[in-house]
C-alpha cells in the first residue's frame, strides 16, 4: 500500500493583519520542514464507519481528516468516495506533535485530500482542492499547494510561492498543549498593533535566511508574546537564536545541514 508524505511547516515569521469574522488575517511565512511529517496510508476493513488508525486524542468527527472527508464529499458528491471509506480505513503514523504550532492536523487533512484525488481520479486541479481544504482548516491550503516556501495572508487561502532556497530546521516541542483561539484572543485584547505598509513589504520580500539573521523571536511572531503570557511555562524551553511556531508551543532555528 503506498504511503504519503505529511510534511510539517514553521511560520518564519507570522503578523496579524486584521479580523474577518472569526477568523483573523495573516501575512505569514510558511516553510516545510521535509524530516519531519506524518505517513497516511489506506488499509482494507471490515468494521462499518470512518476509520482512522492513529495516535489522536479527539473523536473521529473533530478529526481534520474526517473534515476533509466531508468536505470532500459535499464538493464532490462522490459515490466512488463513499464506498472506498466503506471498504478502507485510513491509517497515520503520526511524528508531527499536536497543539505545537507545525501544522500536523492540516498537514494531515490536505494530504488525504490529494490522496482521494489521486486514487479515486477525481480530477480536481490543486486550487480546487485548496479551495476545499480550506474549509477544513486555514493552514491547509498551503500544504496542498506543496509549496517548500510561501508567503500566506488573508485567513489562510492566498498561498503564493517564494522563491527561496530551502532551510535545514531544527524544531523543538515542550509538552504544553497550546490553544491557538486563546492566544488570538489574548493577542486581540492586549497585543494588538498595526502593521505599516511598508513593515508588511519588508516582510512579505525578504528571504527567510535574512529575516531569521535580523529579528528576535518577538519581532518575529505577533503570537509569542500573548502565548507567553497565558503559558509562562513557555519561558523555560525559550533559547537564544530559536523562534516562535504559530501560535505554539514549537520552537525552531535554523542550522547547517
Amino acid at each position: 500500500m503506498k504511503h504519503y508524505k505529511a510534511p510539517a511547516k514553521v511560520n518564519i515569521f507570522l503578523k496579524v493583519t486584521g479580523k474577518r469574522g472569526e477568523y483573523h488575517e495573516i501575512l505569514s511565512r510558511f516553510m516545510v520542514v521535509e524530516q519531519l511529517h506524518d505517513l497516511l496510508y489506506f488499509f482494507p476493513k471490515e468494521t462499518e464507519g470512518f476509520v482512522i488508525d492513529g495516535d489522536f486524542a479527539c473523536a473521529t468527527e473533530q478529526n481534520t481528516i474526517y473534515k476533509a472527508y466531508a468536505a470532500l464529499l459535499e464538493a464532490t458528491g462522490s459515490t466512488e468516495l463513499e464506498r472506498l471509506m466503506q471498504t478502507h480505513g485510513i491509517a497515520v503514523n503520526k511524528h508531527i506533535p499536536a497543539f505545537a504550532g507545525l501544522g500536523g492536523g492540516s498537514s494531515d487533512a490536505a494530504t488525504y485530500l490529494k490522496m482521494c484525488n489521486e486514487v479515486l481520479h477525481l480530477g480536481l486541479d490543486v486550487s480546487e482542492l485548496a479551495a476545499i481544504g480550506a474549509r477544513v482548516g486555514a493552514d491547509v491550503p498551503f500544504f496542498v499547494y506543496g509549496y517548500p516556501s510561501a508567503n500566506v495572508s488573508g485567513i489562510g487561502e492566498i498561498v503564493e510561492p517564494f522563491d527561496e532556497a530551502p532551510l535545514h530546521l531544527e524544531t523543538r516541542t515542550p509538552p504544553i498543549e497550546i490553544s491557538t483561539p486563546a492566544v488570538y484572543r489574548r493577542f486581540r485584547e492586549s497585543f494588538y498593533r498595526e502593521l505599516s505598509p511598508e513593515a508588511y513589504d519588508y516582510f512579505a520580500a525578504t528571504d527567510s535566511k535574512t529575516l531569521l539573521s535580523e529579528l528576535s523571536a518577538d519581532d518575529a511572531n505577533d503570537l509569542f508574546e500573548p502565548a507567553l503570557s497565558l503559558y509562562p511555562e513557555l519561558k523555560e524551553h525559550f533559547r537564544h537564536g530559536w523562534f516562535f511556531s504559530g501560535s505554539g508551543s514549537s520552537f525552531f532555528k535554523a542550522v547547517e545541514a
